[in-house]
């Protein structure tokens, strides 16, 4: 019990402390698991030694992990990508199979080997990928579309690989009839658990939410994700597979939003400890002994699919700039062909020193690729100048937004302070435009027919496409003192009498921000303060005279009153109340729908805690709904609610 203990400690202290380094770093944290499973394993300091417990507490990682992708899965986002998805990702995993195959056979390996091993050097990084077009603001670019359909088409191609994989190991020498039994068997498991499930799930959930009990919703998803993997392994599959499909079934129901927030933390802990098996697997002895050859097939990886994908990219009419920056991104090793090297290294697929080398090359291309995807737009402007094209076209469209327009409000940032500042000024007719690095939030508001672009503000070419020569002012809307100070100084040098308004979390940064050139500075804690203290005073019998005087008195003593104060726990108690606070989503009501030809008091959406704010039809906007208003084809309906609630509305609408 004792050894057992000392074993997690060490697991956990380990992980603690690399994983903040490397989140210090901004590297992701999966490679500091890899990190500490390669340091802390049985081929390193042997802190943690091979065990089947652990192994078998690990593969519960990649169960939450094929889980969570199956409650992203998005039947109308395929059909959306369907060229790219279908056409791109569908060339680059099987050309990638298919050359790593080669070279396998090329180097005497067996080609059972060859298929496992294509099938995990073909995938790439979700994680990374999509976090970092994220951070970059390019998930909507050209390039970023192209890889978003690349990784869906790879994480759905995981699933067949979880089947063929144990099949290609099987004894005997009918390959043919156990791939086809396999592949029977999953398919008739689909079917029925796809078919009764769908049923079935919807208003087992119900019930089951009626309760009202946190403990008992998160022990029924737990239920659930267990229970179908369990019935694939039952049935000779994967325990990866019946969860893909738990995730398929629950993203169909109106509770994915809450059932994605509470699995959350098993999946990141136990997928932690899935990436720290992977790295105890890693012997530097024969990493050092084989360095020449990782070097060799790092650079092949890298190069190799870089080069493919560009080359299918450009097939496809993409240009070279935008082709070039969809292989860079592309060109690591993924989450998912760690699970297939695991899978293949369990069932001896893969010769020990040849796993070595393979799994050693993935981690360092994962590491190089943070770095690769961060520069390849240097990469594709000195290689390739058409990618410029694709930014002066972003340019262009900010440029025909505000084009005549003159004496407007360039609002930076749409989110909750951004929209009610516009709200002002819509009831004021002054104009202005808003920019924000939210696609999705950039895409519902344009929808909504608001004055809203993508864009990034602190970037000096972006406030002068959005007319800062012509501007009136400018109001920074988001409190990110960074971003801030970037746009005083792009405002300082172009436009310096132009006023500037700062939203600020707090007064840290307040003189710093007034010394940038802000003309004012809203710290909102102090501006809640007041308010909360002019009500209390109120309520309290002071006269409203003495208590607008009070707080004027203060906001005239340039908020110094206030500085200094004592952080508590209760600070972070907004963050967590953020998920059931009500927002906006616009739905569009398409030829199929089933609330074409209703009335919104048929549909009675009220029902379900969701507002109907707006009805856009034919680039009108009704600001106010009635509801013997009849709904369309082609109308846009702007909902109001809960996350949970807009997705029982969205299914109600789009389903009946």
């Amino acid at each position: 019990m004792h050894g057992t203990l000392q074993l997690v400690l060490i697991l956990l202290a380990a992980s603690v402390l690399v994983v903040a380094l490397f989140r210090t770093l901004r590297l992701p944290p999966l490679l500091g698991y890899l990190l500490v499973g390669i340091v802390a394993g049985p081929h390193g300091l042997g802190w943690l030694p091979e065990s089947e417990e652990g192994t078998a507490l690990a593969e519960f990682g990649v169960v939450f992990l094929m889980f969570s992708v199956g409650l992203e899965f998005s039947l109308p986002q395929l059909k959306a990508m369907r060229g790219v998805v279908f056409g791109l990702g569908t060339a680059q995993v099987a050309v990638t199979l298919l050359g790593v195959l080669a070279i396998a056979l090329l180097f005497g390996e067996k080609w059972q080997a060859g298929v496992a091993l294509g099938g995990a050097l073909a995938m790439s990084s979700t994680a990374i990928v999509s976090k970092m077009l994220a951070e970059r603001i390019e998930l909507h670019s050209q390039h970023g579309k192209q890889i978003i359909g690349v990784l869906l088409f790879q994480d759905l191609a995981v699933v067949p690989l979880l089947i063929l994989i144990p099949a290609l190991a099987a004894p005997g020498g009918n390959l043919a009839g156990t791939l086809a039994a396999a592949f029977a068997k999953a398919a008739v498991v689909l079917f029925l658990l796809l078919f009764f499930g769908q049923k079935l799930m919807r208003p087992w959930f119900h019930q089951v939410a009626r309760r009202k009990s946190t403990e008992l919703f998160m022990l029924n998803v737990l239920l659930v994700t267990l229970g179908l993997a369990w019935l694939t392994a039952l049935s000779g599959l994967s325990l990866a597979l019946g969860a893909f499909l738990a995730g398929m079934l629950i993203s169909e129901t109106e509770f994915r939003y809450q059932v994605e927030a509470d699995i959350k933390p098993f999946r990141d802990v136990l997928l932690g400890l899935f990436f720290v098996t992977i790295g105890m697997l890693l012997d530097v002895r024969v990493v050092a002994a084989n360095f020449l050859w990782i070097a060799l097939l790092l650079a092949v990886l890298l190069a190799g699919k870089t080069l493919l994908v560009m080359g299918l990219a450009m097939l496809r009419g993409s240009d070279r700039g935008v082709a070039m920056r969809t292989g860079l991104s592309l060109a690591q090793a993924g989450e998912f062909g760690f699970v297939l090297l695991s899978q293949a290294a369990g069932l001896h697929l893969v010769d020990p020193q040849t796993l070595q080398i393979v799994l050693t090359a993935m981690v360092l291309s994962m590491l190089a690729a943070p770095f690769i995807i961060h520069h390849n737009e240097f990469l594709a402007r000195r290689l390739a100048g058409g990618e410029w094209a694709n930014r002066a076209t972003q340019l262009h469209e900010i440029a025909i937004k505000t084009f005549g327009t003159t004496n407007h409000v360039i609002v930076c940032g749409y989110g909750r302070s951004g929209q009610h500042l516009s709200r002002f000024l819509e009831q004021e007719g002054i104009p202005f435009i808003a920019l924000d690095i939210d696609p999705q939030r950039v895409k519902a508001a344009a929808a909504a027919g608001e004055s809203v672009v993508y864009g990034d503000a602190a970037r000096r070419e972006v406030l002068m496409a959005a007319g800062l020569n012509r501007a009136k002012a400018l109001v920074v809307s988001y409190a990110d003192a960074a971003s801030a100070l970037k746009i005083l100084g792009h405002v300082q040098e172009l436009r310096p009498e132009l006023p500037v308004v700062v939203r600020t979390l707090d007064d840290t940064d307040l003189d710093k921000l007034k010394q940038a050139g802000a003309a004012e500075v809203v710290p909102e804690v102090l501006e809640g303060s007041l308010m909360l203290a002019s009500h209390a005073l109120m309520l309290l019998g002071v006269p409203l005279a003495r208590v607008v005087r009070r707080v004027r008195q203060v906001r005239e003593a340039r908020y110094d009153l206030l500085r200094g104060f004592f952080h508590g726990a209760t600070d972070e108690e907004f963050e967590a109340s953020e998920k059931v606070q009500p927002r906006l989503f616009s739905i569009a009501i398409g030829e199929g729908a089933a609330a074409l030809g209703k009335t919104l008091g048929e549909l009675d959406l009220e029902s379900l805690l969701v507002q109907v704010t707006a009805v856009r039809r034919r680039n009108i906007r009704a600001l106010d709904p009635q509801p013997e208003t009849m709904l369309e084809a082609g109308d846009v309906l702007i909902l109001k609610g809960a996350p949970q609630d807009l997705a029982a509305a969205e299914i109600r609408l789009l389903q009946g």
